[in-house]
């Protein structure tokens, strides 16, 4: 039988419908075609491809390739820039990521990093407009608008004193939230209970600092504070510190040990940082304690201290303090002030929070990636005679070589060694490298692999302060550094480290390789060229990088260094030091994002 012939309007509209559709998709694709072959749009498309392409992470072995070309020098062109809106990234605490993990104890507010394959291989742009920063001191009350244009905190906090948009500037009053007078008084004030001045007290902890005004007014002290805080909603906070020459990093107090030594900071203080220091039976409360040196002081601003409809929390404070002997000092508005026993704890007592001592398994100083401990760190489980007010004072402790530094067989003869390698050092870096290090253009400086401070200490005379970094797989020399009366983290350089963009002004490493390599191995971990794309990512514009290590690994260097757009030149070493060693000074060239990003 043959198929019937309808009328038009007849037909299966659905068949037309289907019909209609392909046929549109034939003449759309071949639209397309022309557009991409033979228009500027193509170019731009293409563009961009590559931009995907180069932040792809579904081809780790495209990434691997790229890498391998990079350190062989056979990539000619330099690293591609990441895109526009990155020019504040930082890996580890990307809020995209971090918002899918629990609200337990903060962990989504704490470190987490995505894996090296995972991560793009280009370099961070600056913002628009960025300028070269302002200088200290003058920074320490205003910045440039331009290089972080972010006005949450202005306008959300500007009445406390915080910050204040001004023409092109952001200009600081040296407010906070708990002393919107500005900080001078509120220190004032707390020099009537602790020795601020005169050397007895030299690092300090400001947790929760906003944009570090306490930090920043405690410097003319010669009180050298270290502030953090989160990434958080007050859009970048820690940056705003950084950019005005205060020392400060991006962390939070969560489910890990904070990544200092025991017995670290002299004097530490919250300003309505809302830590609940009672919860989860004083877990906070300990590792504040585990962090600060016997005889050390402890203040707390703000909620809960004497606050309406916080009196249970504040009652919870209050017992926590007297089952660890601190003493009450005073209480003042809304401020407390405790100075934690010389000795050990008077624990085993009954007390509501069931606080034990830690066991002698457990290194109070181990603290990188280390849950938090429910119990209280003894004095007698870290050796040496650190009280405050037995330590020497400031600037005497900073050349006495403490008994911390034993955690190195002959520790006490390797520090003075130490210690008269990097005077002579920092010396030739300065009078025949022609090194800026001494002048305003310097200010934010990051020693790498800090091992015992000498870097830093070698620098104590000069207009700048050092974060010295401890390879958390190297021997945890941290507490010297801090026995010193200088400040500085542990980290691994397999991973991003916790600052924003653009903050270091002078990155100094020696033995770069020893950074990525297995402890007495030669296998890597990871590799230079990520390692030095992070450099990259924490150098400002113009900012200089020193490296020290054997000619071979040097020479690798010098070919990343061209792919990250550094400028780099070759020295020997100094005259008076032994071994095989090259120094490679680079600066970074102050580019900008063109027009097709």
């Amino acid at each position: 039988m043959g198929h019937l012939n309808l009328p038009a309007s007849k037909r299966n509209p659905r068949q037309w419908k289907l019909l209609d559709i392909i046929t549109a998709i034939f003449f759309g694709l071949v639209l397309l075609f022309f557009l991409l072959v033979f228009t500027p749009l193509g170019d731009s498309m293409a563009a961009s491809g590559r931009q995907a392409l180069l932040l792809s992470t579904s081809d780790p072995r495209q990434r691997h390739r790229l890498v391998s070309l990079v350190e062989l020098g056979h990539h000619h062109k330099p690293i591609e820039a990441c895109p526009a809106n990155s020019v504040d990234h930082m890996p580890c605490e990307d809020p995209r990521r971090n918002s899918q993990l629990s609200r337990e104890m903060n962990l989504y507010r704490e470190r987490h990093c995505p894996l090296p394959d995972e991560m793009p291989l280009c370099l961070i742009p600056p913002p628009p407009g960025y300028k070269i920063p302002v200088q200290w001191p003058e920074s320490l009350h205003k910045i440039w608008h331009s290089n972080m244009p972010h006005n949450k905190i202005a306008d959300r906090k500007g009445h406390q004193g915080w910050m204040k948009e001004q023409g092109p500037h952001f200009i600081f009053p040296g407010g906070g939230t708990m002393f919107p007078d500005g900080a001078a008084p509120y220190i004032e004030k707390l020099g009537q209970y602790i020795p601020l001045t005169g050397g007895t007290l030299r690092t300090a902890l400001d947790m929760g600092c906003g944009v570090a005004s306490f930090g920043g007014s405690l410097l003319s002290e010669g009180i050298l504070a270290l502030s953090f805080a989160p990434r958080d909603s007050h859009k970048a906070q820690i940056q705003f510190a950084l950019e005005r020459g205060i020392p400060a990093f991006v962390l939070m107090l969560g489910t890990r040990r904070l990544p200092f030594p025991a017995f670290a900071f002299d004097f530490i203080h919250c300003s309505r940082c809302l830590i609940p220091f009672t919860a989860y039976n004083a877990t906070y409360f300990i590792e504040v304690d585990r962090l600060l040196r016997p005889g050390g002081y402890l203040v707390i601003s703000g909620p809960p201290v004497q606050w309406p409809k916080q009196d249970k929390e504040w009652a919870d404070l209050q017992a926590v303090a007297r089952a660890l002997c601190y003493e009450l000092i005073a209480v003042d508005g809304n401020t407390v002030i405790w100075k934690k026993p010389d000795g050990d704890s008077c624990l085993p007592n009954q007390n509501e929070f069931g606080l034990e001592s830690c066991d002698e398994s457990n290194d109070p100083s181990n603290a990188w990636y280390f849950k938090l401990r429910r119990c209280v760190t003894s004095t007698s489980s870290v050796n040496g005679e650190y009280p405050v007010g037995i330590i020497p004072k400031w600037p005497d402790r900073l050349t006495r070589a403490p008994s911390r530094a034993l955690v190195m067989k002959n520790g006490i003869d390797l520090f003075r060694a130490d210690t008269r390698r990097w005077t002579r050092r920092v010396a030739y870096y300065k009078n025949t490298l022609n090194l800026k290090l001494g002048s305003p253009a310097v200010r934010n400086v990051m020693d790498m692999n800090a091992f015992f401070g000498g870097f830093a200490a070698a620098l104590v005379s000069d207009p700048v302060w050092v974060m010295n970094v401890v390879p958390a797989r190297k021997p945890l020399t941290l507490g010297v550094i801090y026995d010193r009366g200088l400040i500085g983290v542990y980290h691994d350089w397999c991973e991003p480290f916790s600052t924003y963009p653009r903050t270091y002004d002078f990155i100094h490493v020696a033995g770069i390789e020893s950074l990525i390599k297995l402890p007495g191995s030669s296998k890597g971990r990871c590799n230079l060229v990520d390692l030095m794309v992070e450099m990259d990512r924490m150098l400002r514009p113009e900012g200089t990088v020193v490296i020290r290590d054997s000619p071979e690994v040097i020479d690798k260097v010098a070919r990343i260094a061209h792919a990250v757009r550094w400028t780099a030149t070759i020295n020997d070493k100094e005259p008076e030091s032994h071994g095989r060693e090259k120094i490679l000074v680079a600066t970074k060239t102050f580019w900008k994002l063109t027009s097709s990003h």
